[in-house]
């Protein structure tokens, strides 16, 4: 596990579209088919990753309190299932079922979605505004395993709160951080921004 952070890229992009598999209902999903009316959550998370399993259930209840007021969510798992069999698309199944996903938990296996979003680790947050511009890309909360600190969702629901009132959202944006994506062929985005 190598822990890493969200990269800072300018805010204000739109979503990548996506046609992706999603392991809990067995159809194909497109990011407008995800997209809530009144903002969007794209995540990538994965199964194994203790960053994510520290986390999952309060992503469940923000999800959860959102999606009824018009927040699309959509988790995404992009990791290389050759090396870690253990996020396969079954096993993304059976993670969902446990947690009880309100959500699409969609399967990237070219590793494309997740270097069109320019993500790197898991959790890793994307929130668009109602025009699909990319208003936030930070952490959940400031918990993590084994700092004590609850985890609440604060970060994300404060956005989330914002938006929904169209209120301007903070610039000032904690990275998220969790284990790095697992790439295929030794691949990785931050050896371009070095």
């Amino acid at each position: 596990m190598s822990e890493t952070p969200t990269i800072n890229i300018p805010l204000g992009f739109i979503a990548p579209e996506f046609h992706l598999p999603d392991t809990v209902s067995g159809q194909k999903l497109t990011y407008q088919q995800i997209r809530g009316e009144k903002g969007t959550v794209v995540i990538f998370i994965c199964n194994h990753c203790p960053y994510v399993i520290h986390m999952i259930h309060e992503l469940v209840h923000v999800a959860n309190e959102y999606m009824p007021k018009g927040i699309g969510f959509a988790a995404i798992s992009s990791n290389d299932v050759e090396n870690y069999p253990q996020d396969a698309p079954d096993k993304m199944r059976e993670h969902a079922a446990l947690w009880r996903f309100p959500f699409a938990y969609l399967y990237d296996e070219t590793q494309d979605v997740a270097k069109a979003y320019q993500a790197v680790c898991t959790p890793d947050f994307n929130v668009f505004d109602r025009q699909d511009r990319c208003v936030y890309r930070g952490q959940m909360d400031d918990s993590r395993p084994k700092n004590k600190v609850a985890v609440d969702g604060k970060d994300l629901r404060n956005t989330l709160d914002s938006l929904l009132k169209g209120e301007a959202i903070s610039a000032h944006q904690k990275p998220s951080v969790g284990c790095n994506i697992k790439w295929k062929g030794g691949y990785s985005p931050l050896k371009k921004l070095l």
